[in-house]
């Protein structure tokens, strides 16, 4: 259940899937403060909010920047951050790691040495991703770096990891849906391709729930079940409409795993999660 009621509330990448659906469901009780670089984006955000009577405001700028990241701590001097900036898509972080490792490791660690100097803070929660476990590509990779900053900040810092989020901005369900209506085959890498699902609002209600339970570095996983064969999907959602397979682009695995041997053998479930 969600009990964040009357608390200041940063949340980067504010304008972005996962950032929007927290905002929806944090707004009516709490004063969001958003950090996204997709301006037009955000401004849809505040007028939806504002139109609701919600106390909704933002910056467009970059979690790069140092000097961006302080003005709004101390403009805002928030209690919860909810860390959900990052550049997500595999294969633009394969074709400019430089872009990956600015973003989601160095603009997490801006974040982190920024929060850790106000008192005010009460929990830092970062938004990590399953791409993490046997991390074969840049995305992965830079996010792993970025749970190992959080693991090691402190005891108001926690992680979240979970797999792919179905309708998300730039998900497979959106391209496909633009293939049906322009009456084309829907493409799909590969039918052997597995991958973990849950829904958007699912996701930031579980992570809502992490926020205020986690502490100490600990990464929270989502329990998302068993893994789901992405032609199964398709064939739910439209049938025998044609396929086309494109082939495994670079930096893609047939499955994935939501933790490592080692993780397996140290984790605790509890309710939804497993916790390390």
């Amino acid at each position: 259940m969600n009990s964040l009621q009357n608390k200041r509330i940063l949340i980067t990448g504010g304008a972005g899937s996962i950032g929007s659906e927290l905002v929806r469901q944090l707004a009516s009780k709490n004063k969001i403060f958003i950090i996204d670089i997709n301006e037009n984006n955000t401004f849809l955000l505040r007028e939806e909010m504002k139109e609701k009577g919600h106390w909704v405001h933002s910056r467009t700028g970059d979690i790069k920047c140092k000097n961006t990241v302080f003005d709004v701590f101390s403009d805002f001097k928030p209690q919860i951050v909810f860390h959900c900036a990052a550049l997500k898509h595999v294969t633009p972080n394969e074709e400019y790691p430089r872009e990956a490792v600015e973003t989601n490791i160095l603009g997490t660690l801006n974040l982190i040495e920024e929060a850790k100097k106000w008192e005010c803070l009460e929990k830092f929660v970062f938004i990590s991703t399953d791409k993490v476990v046997n991390a074969n590509c840049n995305m992965g990779i830079t996010k792993l770096c970025a749970e190992g900053l959080v693991k090691k900040a402190g005891r108001k810092f926690v992680s979240v990891r979970f797999g792919n989020v179905m309708n998300s901005q730039g998900s497979v369900l959106r391209i496909w849906k633009r293939q049906v209506e322009n009456n084309e085959p829907i493409t799909i890498t590969d039918k052997r391709m597995k991958r973990f699902m849950m829904t958007i609002p699912e996701a930031c209600s579980l992570v809502i729930e992490a926020s205020q339970q986690g502490k100490d570095g600990q990464t929270f996983i989502m329990d998302m079940g068993k893994l789901r064969y992405i032609v199964d999907l398709k064939e739910e959602l439209y049938g025998n409409h044609p396929i086309k397979e494109i082939g495994i682009r670079t930096g893609e695995t047939l499955d994935e795993k939501l933790m490592t041997k080692d993780e397996e053998k140290i984790a605790i479930k509890n309710k939804h999660f497993y916790i390390i």
